[in-house]
């Protein structure tokens, strides 16, 4: 346990940081070095161009050891043309050793895989009470089981994952409501280093159109519930039409009590297939108006997150996308139809020269709305030569929700980790050092990682922080839906495997709840239990067991 985890529950009351117009003063500082997390990533960059260099890779926060903290996985690539010369490069895990310094454990763990690799996504897959990683390639694809006593074993094969493809982002879920997690892969585009052919921009050698190479299509796993799965993509309604996938995220968005997905992808319109209720989808992006751009054009999508920004209940969905396209963000209009409120939000005008990746919705300032954070950087290295309006560097944003469904960009203005430049990739989220607050992670295609401390959101507003744990449905509780009422707000979260670009977020849930002292809880299970609780008190790390009746603080 940390110290701060023992002590923030006996602060009995909380001073609300902020300046003149309400906006919070939490600044967020780069601790990576002085917290152990010295990472490099290698993504094999050549005077070649290969195409599979510019999609930089995802980063996990997930507790892989029970012991109630959260720790760091981040992937990595390779010397496509002589691995072996990387010595480094592998994917890395450091554990949290609960004093906010982090060990790195890769070896001991086996998980340090050395393929190049692309993304990750986290779930209990065989319901033993320990997460389990999924991480995706160029190259062959790696199921890690988690065998408990701190390390990993490679089941692809026997589980029956195995996906050789170029697969990019991953997502656990239970479709069937079964009680087993399910797992759907979105491929990316057929490239290979054999076939590569260089492109050039008015005569200078860049990286390719994703344009210039054939989307391939997605994989979708069904659990057979017994730590085997069988693919099931046809059967299931999600053999669409080969697109080039990258960002996948499951989410309840018409609040029917299933879990449905939706898929980003880049230079082709988006997915977003709902459930029947049975575990068969039917893809309904054009319909409920989130396939393409509010003027109705194929986008470059990126990264993706579903969260209630205004606080309706309706979980709204956000995407990122290339230079000189928004990031878009839509409204859910009762769960059926979305509506384009890019630019009414405030964060259209923003956008536009920057080339975004990562994505999330995360109360940074406790004041009971989610704020939004936005990973930028280039493809090009050399970009200035073919477009002198922007760079490969660039900064990262984030976005204060100001309650009236607009945001206003405070990236300016909230500490020397925004302050830095580099060209960033995945991003999560998570309460690092257990105080309270939500921090960042984001990888940085060639380049060390930001770990992004919350200095001061601890002290701006209260909170409250669960850990739930299935029994009817998945251990993991993932799919599981839950509704805090604070006052006269009420908040929607869903514990969620994948999000972000190829990232993969704490699965506790987190809400910001500003002066209240107590709040009450609705917890859906995936398994169509309804519990409720009243007079939370606040301030606490909580852990509930599906149909237990007590509240655990832990």
């Amino acid at each position: 346990m940390f110290f701060m985890k023992i002590m923030v529950p006996l602060l009995l009351s909380l001073l609300v940081v902020s300046n003149g117009d309400g906006q919070s003063n939490v600044k967020f500082t780069d601790v990576a070095a002085e917290n152990g997390v010295v990472f490099q990533h290698e993504d094999g960059r050549s005077y070649k161009k290969y195409f599979v260099e510019t999609l930089g890779s995802g980063v996990a926060l997930f507790d892989y050891d029970n012991d109630d903290d959260v720790d760091i996985y981040l992937v990595n690539g390779t010397n496509l043309d002589s691995p072996d010369t990387a010595i480094g490069a592998m994917n890395r895990l450091y554990r949290n050793d609960g004093t906010g310094h982090f060990v790195d454990v890769t070896e001991v763990s086996g998980t340090g895989h050395r393929g190049y690799g692309v993304g990750v996504c986290v779930g209990d897959y065989d319901n033993d009470g320990w997460l389990d990683m999924y991480v995706t390639n160029f190259g062959s694809n790696v199921l890690y089981r988690n065998s408990g006593d701190g390390t990993f074993s490679d089941r692809t094969a026997e589980a029956g994952v195995e996906v050789s493809e170029w697969s990019a982002g991953c997502a656990f879920g239970d479709v069937d409501a079964d009680g087993d997690l399910d797992l759907y892969v979105a491929n990316y585009v057929d490239f290979s280093v054999e076939t590569h052919t260089p492109c050039r921009v008015k005569g200078i050698l860049v990286y390719c159109s994703p344009r210039t190479y054939d989307g391939v299509k997605d994989v979708f796993f069904r659990s057979n519930g017994d730590g085997t799965f069988t693919e099931d993509t046809q059967n299931t309604g999600f053999d669409n039409f080969a697109a080039r996938g990258l960002g996948v995220t499951f989410g309840d968005y018409d609040a029917d009590g299933d879990t449905d997905l939706y898929v980003a992808n880049d230079a082709d319109a988006n997915f977003l297939y709902n459930n029947d209720g049975s575990g068969r989808f039917r893809e309904q992006s054009q319909f409920a108006g989130v396939a393409l751009s509010e003027h109705g054009l194929v986008e470059n999508g990126m990264g993706v997150a579903f969260g209630d920004y205004d606080n309706d209940t309706w979980l709204d969905l956000v995407v990122t996308n290339f230079q000189h396209q928004t990031n878009t963000l839509y409204h859910s209009d009762t769960g059926e139809f979305f509506t384009d409120r890019t630019y009414s939000s405030g964060t259209g005008d923003v956008s536009l020269p920057y080339l975004a990746w990562g994505v999330n919705f995360f109360d940074f300032d406790q004041d009971g709305f989610q704020d939004l954070f936005v990973a930028n950087g280039h493809i090009h290295d050399n970009v200035t030569l073919i477009d002198s309006s922007t760079t490969y560097a660039q900064l990262n944003h984030l976005f204060w929700n100001k309650k009236d469904g607009t945001f206003t960009d405070v990236t300016t203005e909230s500490g020397p980790g925004l302050a830095l430049q580099r060209s960033s990739r995945g991003s999560a989220v998570g309460d690092l050092d257990n105080d309270g607050d939500l921090d960042l992670v984001v990888s940085n295609v060639g380049d060390s990682v930001d770990i992004l401390r919350n200095d001061g959101g601890h002290r701006s507003g209260n909170w409250i922080n669960l850990k739930l744990v299935g029994t009817a449905s998945n251990r993991a509780a993932i799919g599981t839906r839950v509704l805090v009422k604070a006052g006269a707000h009420s908040q929607v979260r869903e514990v969620r495997s994948g999000s972000s670009y190829l990232s993969q977020n704490d699965l506790r849930l987190h809400f910001g709840v500003r002066a209240e002292e107590s709040v009450a809880l609705e917890i859906r299970w995936q398994s169509g239990i309804v519990q409720k609780f009243s007079e939370v008190l606040v301030n606490r790390f909580l852990k509930i067991v599906e149909g237990e009746n007590e509240i655990e603080p832990y």
